[in-house]
C-alpha cells in the first residue's frame, strides 16, 4: 500500500509530539505545521484527524487544537484502563503465543539490556512498535479488538508519558527486570500470574511518573 502525503507528516507529528519536540499543551498552527513538514492543507487536516482519534490532540471549544496536556488526572485515568487490559493482554499471550514468539520477545529484551544503558540504571528507552516489549506482548494476545485498543487508539498517549516521563532514572533497571519475569510467566503458560506481574508493573510505572509529573510542577 503506498504511503500518502497524510501518512508520512501523521508519523513525523507524531513521533514530534511523542518525544516532546512539539511540546505538550502547545497550540496546533496549521500554517506553521504545513510549513515545517512541506505539507498542503488538505493532508495535513486530515493527519490532524487521525491523530485527534489516538488521543494527542484535544479540539478545546473556541480556542482550537492543542496538544494533548500530560496530566496527573491523565495519567491516572490511561493507566487504570492500561492495567485492566495489558493484564488480560497478558492472560491471553500465555495461552496464544508460540513458542517461537516468545523467544523472539525475549531475544528482544537481550538486544534491550545490549545496546542500551539499563544496566546502570540510567535510562530504557524503547523505539516504538515491534521494538516495544508492550507492543509485542498485545500482539501476543491475538485479540483483535485488544490490539485495536492498546496498539492504535490508546498507544501513542500511553508512549507520550513513558516517552517523556517514564524511561529515565531510578525504575529503569527495576522495569527491565519486571518484563523478564512477565515474559517468563508467560513462557511458562502461567497467565494468572503473567497478569498479576503486568498490573504490577504498569501501576509501578504510573507511580513513578505521577512523581516525575509532580516534581515538574513544583
Amino acid at each position: 500500500m503506498p504511503v500518502t502525503a497524510a501518512d508520512r507528516v501523521l508519523l513525523e507529528i507524531q513521533r514530534a509530539i511523542v518525544e516532546g519536540d512539539i511540546p505538550a499543551g502547545s497550540k496546533i498552527s496549521e500554517p506553521e505545521l504545513a510549513r515545517r513538514f512541506d505539507l498542503s492543507r488538505a493532508p495535513l487536516r486530515e493527519a490532524l484527524a487521525r491523530l485527534e482519534r489516538c488521543h494527542l490532540i484535544e479540539r478545546i471549544p473556541n480556542a482550537g487544537a492543542r496538544v494533548v496536556t500530560l496530566s496527573k488526572e491523565g495519567l491516572i485515568s490511561l493507566y487504570q484502563l492500561r492495567e485492566e487490559l495489558e493484564g488480560l493482554a497478558c492472560r491471553l499471550a500465555a495461552e496464544q503465543m508460540t513458542d517461537a514468539e516468545i523467544a523472539e520477545v525475549r531475544a528482544l529484551l537481550d538486544q534491550h539490556l545490549s545496546t542500551q544503558r539499563v544496566r546502570e540504571g540510567e535510562s530504557y528507552y524503547q523505539e516504538a512498535g515491534d521494538l516495544d516489549f508492550h507492543y509485542r506482548i498485545i500482539l501476543g494476545s491475538k485479540n483483535p479488538y485488544l490490539i485495536n485498543i492498546l496498539c492504535d487508539e490508546l498507544y501513542f498517549l500511553v508512549r507520550m508519558y513513558r516517552v517523556q516521563l517514564g524511561m529515565n532514572g531510578p525504575r529503569v533497571s527495576r522495569a527491565f527486570d519486571e518484563h523478564k519475569a512477565i515474559i517468563h510467566a508467560i513462557a511458562n503458560r502461567d497467565g494468572e500470574l503473567a497478569d498479576l506481574l503486568m498490573r504490577r508493573h504498569i501501576g509501578a510505572s504510573r507511580r513513578n511518573i505521577e512523581l516525575q509529573l509532580t516534581g515538574n510542577q513544583a
